[in-house]
């Protein structure tokens, strides 16, 4: 064995201490890991935790349905489908762009302005590209699967009635919140709460699985309104078919029930469908029955007469001097069609004698005047909540000199609403008792206010039948087997400050069956054309139409079988 050279242990030398600085690095290190991971692992974990969460998990929402719209007998005027909405991560499309003409056709939009409105948002990670899209769409959009690109479940309102009930109903914003009618006033009450879940996500924004469920939704609560569509339906076709063949410009029909003051149907001219949002315009969608105002011309006369009655001075066969035909009222003549002498009440309302009710207005105090038509509701919104419904105008009794008492006493220096009119008629149907205005169904007997006395209010009713006799100025507003009380109006339309001598508004409210009235109903048709524009002409037909068959649906019996056809008895009696 040969000897060990000292060169020999120097190499030895070195290789050994090279070994143990290598182990010992490596030892140095594997410490370092082992005290990084106990720093991780024990000391930063809950941090580290929260930092993943942050970056993995995400906190969704679950929308819920609104709740429906249904008729007093249960039929749907406005439902919540579900449907897709289509939404997108500007940061993970951007690295994906050359599929976005794919996502374009089948969204039907144009690739540029799509590319545009998602690059604009690069900071944003969640942004809309679609709204509510048809199954077949979305189904589309779904096969693609575009990475950055989700559909998200969404409820859009849809109308069964469109534009039967559309100005009643209303209608809810793309997100689902009231926007104009029944939708806003009761939107507290419709609206859902939305859910809310907690869900894990990958590194491209896609959903792996579901965490947590936080929060289930709550739907909303079902609104059963007071609105019979089977009414509804006979007023918007008959009052559509009126504004047509007169050549109108528009027209409401408003239905109350005397007996609990619900409102039972209200069309409007023209209309517009709620499902389609191109029509969701103004001028289209506004209530007139509850919105607009209009001075009433004759159809306030039998409050005039009411006063008279409830003074003690005038009785239902008080006579009155109409002659010569006109009376002078400071510098303005007021006119009858004729002379029409010595008239009664029930002669002055049937021939609409403005001569007759000046003279009987001049004679009463104003404060009486005024406290009967306030204790009718008018000058105040009715309370029944519905969005924009306007107050009219009534002025006090203090400002009020003779030729604005002669003025009032035929409809003018008032404005009302149809909704307003047919309250005060719906009031005196209910023989002096005031309700409250409801578009919700009530359930039992609804009190009432007394505001005026029962005796004076079937008295006033009973004038009123003279109006629909052959005699009278609406024999039109006739309803077989039914008495019918009622009065037309026949207003000049103001226009910049005066009144315009070529252009009127047509009116008839009326009570049905008058010897017990079930309904009060009042129709408004505005500035028709053509050779008749009189309210006995052109709104008493649609108050017959719709009352014949408003009788018919709510089978109430019939007052006056006399008056019958004996054609009619026979099929009524042959009836199964």
């Amino acid at each position: 064995m040969k000897p060990r050279s000292a060169d020999h242990d120097a190499r030895y030398g070195r290789y050994r201490w090279r070994s143990a600085l290598v182990l010992a690095l490596v030892v140095a290190g594997a410490a370092l890991l082992a005290a990084r991971a106990v720093e991780l692992q024990l000391v930063d974990h809950r941090f580290l935790l929260k930092q993943g969460d942050e970056r993995a998990l995400r906190v969704i929402t679950i929308p819920a349905h609104r709740g429906e719209i249904l008729d007093r007998n249960g039929e749907p005027l406005a439902i919540s489908t579900p449907v897709d909405s289509v939404w997108v991560n500007p940061q993970v499309v951007d690295r994906n762009l050359d599929e976005l003409p794919r996502l374009a056709r089948a969204l039907k939009e144009r690739g540029r302005v799509l590319a545009r409105q998602i690059t604009g948002h690069l900071d944003r990670q969640f942004l809309y590209v679609a709204r509510h899209l048809p199954p077949d769409q979305s189904a589309r959009v779904k096969a693609l699967d575009i990475p950055g690109v989700y559909l998200m479940r969404e409820y859009q309102r849809f109308y069964p009635a469109g534009e039967v009930t559309g100005h009643v109903v209303g209608f809810t914003t793309i997100d689902d919140r009231g926007q104009d009618g029944l939708e806003l006033s009761y939107d507290p009450v419709l609206t859902g709460v939305d859910g809310a879940e907690r869900v894990l996500q990958d590194m491209y924004g896609d959903y792996v699985q579901d965490v947590d469920n936080i929060r289930p939704p709550r739907p909303g609560r079902d609104l059963v309104t007071s609105i019979d569509l089977r009414i509804q339906y006979l007023a918007y076709r008959a009052l559509k078919a009126a504004v047509q063949r007169y050549h109108a410009q528009a027209g409401s029909v408003t239905v109350i029930d005397c007996r609990t003051g619900e409102v039972l149907a209200m069309a409007d001219q023209p209309s517009f469908n709620p499902n389609d949002r191109s029509q969701y315009q103004p001028n289209l969608y506004r209530n007139r029955a509850a919105t607009d105002m209009f001075e009433p011309g004759s159809s306030m006369k039998p409050f005039i007469i009411a006063a008279a009655l409830t003074s003690g001075e005038y009785r239902p066969g008080s006579i009155i001097d109409t002659s010569p035909g006109y009376l002078k009222v400071d510098d303005k003549v007021f006119r009858d069609e004729q002379d029409y002498g010595p008239i009664n009440l029930s002669t002055l309302l049937a021939k609409s004698s403005n001569v007759g009710a000046a003279k009987v207005a001049l004679s009463l105090p104003p404060e009486l005047i005024w406290k009967t038509l306030t204790n009718l509701g008018f000058g105040q919104v009715t309370g029944s909540e519905f969005p924009g419904e306007s107050s009219g105008m009534l002025t006090n009794y203090t400002q009020w000199r003779p030729i604005r008492i002669a003025t009032l006493s035929h409809g003018y220096g008032i404005s009302v609403t149809a909704l307003q009119l047919a309250h005060a008629y719906a009031t005196i149907g209910a023989f002096g008792l005031e309700r409250p205005i409801s578009f919700v169904r009530v359930h039992g007997p609804v009190p009432g206010v007394r505001v005026l006395r029962a005796g004076v209010a079937r008295s006033l009713i009973g004038l009123m039948q003279e109006v629909v006799s052959a005699e009278g100025t609406a024999p039109a507003a006739a309803v077989v087997g039914y008495k019918v009380a009622g009065k037309t109006g026949t207003a000049w339309i103001s226009d910049d400050g005066g009144y315009s001598t070529h252009q009127y508004r047509a009116v008839f409210a009326g009570l049905v069956p008058a010897s017990d009235p079930r309904l009060a109903t009042v129709v408004v048709i505005d500035k028709p054309s053509g050779p008749l524009y009189y309210g006995g002409e052109v709104a008493a037909p649609v108050f017959s139409s719709v009352m014949t068959g408003a009788m018919r649906l709510l089978d109430v019996p019939p007052d006056n079988l006399q008056a019958m056809p004996a054609t009619t008895l026979v099929r009524l009696d042959e009836a199964p």
